[in-house]
């Protein structure tokens, strides 16, 4: 993303060497299984996903961590497997495998040989309906967790600190529940919360499944209906409808004083909207706006101005990710350089945030951004775990395999008139969560 190519900049329309057009292959069973074959055959190697339409957003209230913590159970024992035959088997046949959860669905992948295929997608179809869960299996497993949420949360005052601005930034939508789930909720989840979230969920009507690699999508279609074809829906399904977020009226506020915290630090992140099937123009001008302005420290706006112009930060960023299901957030970040308090930088970004909505988009800029992403774009396609892990992502989250495939000539059609108007409507103080991260004064002011 960092990278100039300027010979890869054309401002009509991009083309993809890797992976064309007519190399993507869909097709969906009887029973709802939506699936996407992403032909390469540079290499005897296939990338074998399931995704579940079905996240941390899903779960009931009071059982967060249920689809995290199912997640681990899918690799105990089911119909046809021993607990902890599945990953041993892609292992002997010389293959590797994995799994995640998000807000917005869960997924589950192999990669391995291309002449496995028939054998990796046998089994993780066999767990999609058919795991055998004992009482030893919860409890031995939800040690497992507790313990993973010690480690990376409870011991980590950045991830405390993103665990509480998630939640001041979503008081009613379960975005603000962290994936992993509440303690005290993940400590007492039972057999039958998972159980409830996998006969929901985990079906075919529910699952996107996405085969990337040396593959015939002819072959596919007949393994998919050969081993997903008699599993049955989850019937009366209806589309994902979570609560929304109340019209925010004030900014929020949060300071989290930690003796570790080793770099003090301000970051604020406003509501903002997703990438939405049929309609993904603002979230393109959201895109190019956080490369404007935080992208690189060298040539981004924040860190031109904040770091090299007149030495008032350490570091500065802008982010914003458009795949979600629901809203999602766009946020700016600065580190203070020494001698600064962070009410100074805080300033110091929002005066250099109001000079940018009063001066606009340099032309020049927007033009080496879109060259930048434009080459991002075009390597991603190099990957086919990556490349399958995009189009999981985003059908799972609600987008459609056109709207994948429309997204780099969106990007490349934003205007600066269209990257202005993303950031008048987001960049609202009275829409936003701002968070300050620091040792306790007195700690600082005893060193």
């Amino acid at each position: 993303m960092r990278r100039l190519i300027a010979c890869l900049f054309t401002p009509a329309v991009m083309t993809f060497p890797a992976l064309a057009a007519e190399n993507i292959t869909t097709f969906t069973l009887d029973n709802g299984l939506q699936a996407v074959v992403l032909e390469d055959h540079r290499a005897p190697v296939v990338v074998n996903m399931l995704w579940y339409k079905a996240g941390a957003a899903d779960e009931a209230p009071g059982v967060s961590g249920s689809a995290h913590f199912l997640e681990h159970l899918l690799f105990k024992a089911t119909d046809k497997l021993e607990a902890g035959e599945f990953s041993a088997v892609v292992e002997a046949n010389g293959g590797s495998d994995n799994a995640f959860t998000s807000w917005d669905y869960t997924a589950y992948y192999q990669r391995i040989a291309a002449d496995r295929l028939d054998l990796m997608m046998g089994m993780e179809a066999d767990r999609m309906r058919n795991i055998r869960l004992t009482e030893e299996d919860v409890e031995t497993e939800r040690k497992v967790i507790l313990e993973e949420r010690a480690q990376r949360t409870d011991s980590d005052p950045g991830a405390l600190f993103s665990e509480q601005r998630n939640a001041a930034q979503y008081l009613n939508h379960p975005y603000g529940r962290p994936i992993i789930g509440w303690r005290q909720e993940a400590s007492q989840l039972s057999r039958d919360d998972v159980l409830a979230y996998y006969r929901k969920y985990y079906a075919p009507n529910a699952a996107v499944l996405i085969v990337a690699g040396d593959v015939d999508p002819a072959e596919v279609e007949a393994l998919a209906k050969k081993h997903y074809g008699s599993l049955k829906p989850t019937e009366g399904l209806k589309a994902r409808t979570r609560p929304q977020e109340p019209p925010q009226r004030a900014e929020r506020r949060i300071i989290y004083e930690d003796p570790q915290a080793a770099q003090p630090y301000v970051i604020r992140t406003y509501i903002a909207p997703e990438r939405d099937a049929g309609d993904q123009k603002a979230a393109a001008a959201l895109t190019l706006l956080a490369e404007i302005l935080g992208g690189s420290g060298q040539t981004s706006v924040l860190g031109r101005a904040l770091q090299f112009e007149s030495n008032k930060a350490v570091y500065t960023s802008a982010f914003y990710s458009g795949v979600n299901y629901d809203d999602t957030t766009f946020g700016v970040y600065i580190v203070p350089a020494p001698g600064l308090t962070l009410q100074q930088g805080e300033d110091e970004m929002d005066a250099v945030l109001a000079q940018f909505l009063k001066d606009g988009v340099d032309a020049e800029h927007l033009a080496r951004v879109k060259s930048q992403i434009r080459a991002s774009l075009i390597y991603a396609q190099d990957d086919v775990a990556s490349l399958g892990r995009e189009y999981g992502a985003a059908l799972a989250s609600g987008l459609t395999v056109k709207d994948v495939q429309d997204w780099p000539t969106i990007l490349d059609a934003v205007t600066e008139d269209d990257i202005m108007e993303a950031a008048r409507l987001v960049l609202d103080r009275k829409k936003a969560v701002t968070g300050w991260f620091r040792k306790p004064l007195e700690d600082e002011v005893s060193q």
